[in-house]
């Protein structure tokens, strides 16, 4: 883990109250989007409280081998710089066609104006950028939907 990171981890846990169990370490430190632009965005919009779930392919959960998060996980997000901005949990995940995904669950993604039709653009736009191994975006294509809480993060900009 980058300094910065390691001693924002460390201030989080500094935080929790005696007693209460600390994880050694995050389940992971990542950014949104694919862009150092758009991570800079949405990690902003965790910051402000706006944005509380995303969602991701499950097909680059497969085809990274990499296990789906599970409720109750703690990671850190950083932003486009690998700057620390909010350590989140995760309390809920399911797996959704793209076609199924709630107007609920587009405004909790936080973004544009909130709409499922600013979401569904807007990931449209996202999963088509994505390179899969044998596959590209559908309507149907599975998804990873992911609620989370922030429990910490910087002071901001």
């Amino acid at each position: 883990m980058e300094p910065l990171v390691s001693q924002f981890w460390r201030d989080y846990l500094n935080t929790l109250p005696a007693g209460q169990s600390r994880p050694e370490a995050p389940a992971g430190v990542f950014a949104f989007g694919d862009s150092k632009e758009l991570a800079d965005e949405l990690a902003a919009l965790v910051r402000e409280g706006l944005k509380t779930a995303t969602c991701s392919a499950v097909w680059t959960y497969e085809e990274n081998q990499k296990p789906i998060p599970q409720k109750g996980e703690l990671s850190i997000v950083i932003d486009g710089t690998g700057n620390p901005v909010a350590v989140i949990e995760t309390v809920q995940i399911f797996l959704a066609p793209f076609n199924e995904v709630t107007e609920r669950f587009a405004w909790e993604e936080g973004e544009g104006d909130r709409s499922l039709a600013y979401w569904r653009q807007a990931h449209r736009n996202f999963f088509g950028r994505q390179r899969f191994r044998d596959r590209t975006f559908d309507e149907q294509m599975p998804l990873v939907c992911e609620r989370f809480r922030v429990l910490h993060v910087t002071s901001g900009r």
